[in-house]
């Protein structure tokens, strides 16, 4: 499993991905608002999605697991 966490505080203001998703490498899936700065959340591999942990409007700490990939 790949897990991409939060890189910082802030509220998740877009999901972009969903569960059966393949996501590539630098691609956004998850923006925060941390400072009043939208702040896009990256893959940092290939995978697909196998859970989105957070919703439009969560708070989230730095490292929280926000969506897990597979493969």
């Amino acid at each position: 499993m790949n897990a991409i966490a939060a890189s910082m505080a802030g509220i998740v203001i877009r999901v972009n991905v969903q569960v059966g998703d393949a996501v590539q490498p630098g691609q956004d899936v998850v923006v925060l608002e941390s400072m009043k700065m939208e702040i896009p959340v990256q893959a940092e591999a290939a995978g697909t999605v196998r859970a989105v942990n957070v919703k439009e409007g969560d708070f989230v700490n730095e490292g929280d697991v926000l969506v897990e990939l597979e493969g």
